[in-house]
């Protein structure tokens, strides 16, 4: 099997489940080096750096919260170190909204926020140096169909994706003359424990029928297509907030 992969050491947050865990599994089986960062699934984690381990790569996982910088900045240089060097970061890290804008408060906000927008800045701000130094890299990070078309009861959860899309556009300008491409990719309905945490089979099936592919995506789904962003041939596509969602716009 060919490894398009081989010789690149992803960083992958949230890479304990969901999305997260079929990215490293995916990166994996196309020759990249490994390291998941976990916030509190150590198990979960430990099993999917052991099936990367089993393509013949080298996987670590290691524990840090995407929120607090000093963590990102140990994961990121104890991943250059073993690997040598880093190539690939995919933020996937992430949390749910909870109920409508009235009942959140600062506490709420900040979650979510943190996750998903000081998360991704604390990744590149640590992993920056590393690929400037190479003149070479791939930056993906997740956002949601919910970044653009914006979801009621989904208020803190839809800005915080919309600036991640914000991020990505104007962060590819500015690194693009090193080399490094940056993208977002943003699922639609994807079975993942965040969505089934949220609905009931039957509100799923209901969900289902009003997707134009007539099924909700899988993780694996979300994954080939960060896979094919970080290919060495992907370099041209940057600034890029990318769907996939079966045709589901909402």
């Amino acid at each position: 099997m060919a490894k398009p992969l081989a010789g690149q050491a992803a960083l992958i947050s949230g890479g304990s489940r969901g999305i997260g865990a079929a990215v490293a599994r995916r990166l994996a089986e196309a020759g990249a080096d490994v390291m998941v960062m976990y916030r509190t699934s150590r198990k979960a984690a430990e099993e999917v750096v052991r099936s990367c381990r089993e393509q013949g790569v080298r996987a670590l996982a290691e524990q840090g919260d995407v929120r607090v910088y000093e963590d990102v900045e140990r994961v990121a240089r104890h991943a250059s170190l073993y690997f040598g060097h880093l190539s690939l970061l995919i933020h996937c890290a992430g949390v749910a909204g909870k109920g409508l804008v009235q009942d959140a408060d600062d506490e709420e906000y900040d979650r979510v926020m943190d996750t998903h927008v000081r998360g991704a800045f604390h990744l590149v701000r640590a992993a920056l140096p590393k690929l400037l130094a190479r003149r070479y890299g791939r930056i993906i990070l997740l956002s949601s169909i919910w970044g653009e078309a914006g979801g009621s009861g989904e208020v803190l959860y839809s800005a915080a994706k919309g600036a991640i899309n914000g991020l990505t556009r104007a962060l590819a300008k500015e690194l693009a003359p090193s080399g490094i491409s940056v993208n977002a990719v943003a699922p639609g309905a994807i079975r993942t424990d965040m969505l089934t945490e949220q609905l009931s089979e039957e509100e799923m099936d209901e969900l289902a029928e009003r997707i134009p592919a007539g099924r909700l995506g899988t993780p694996e789904d979300v994954a080939s297509l960060i896979c094919h962003l970080c290919l060495p041939e992907s370099g041209y596509i940057t600034g890029q907030v990318i769907h996939v969602n079966g045709g589901w716009y909402p």
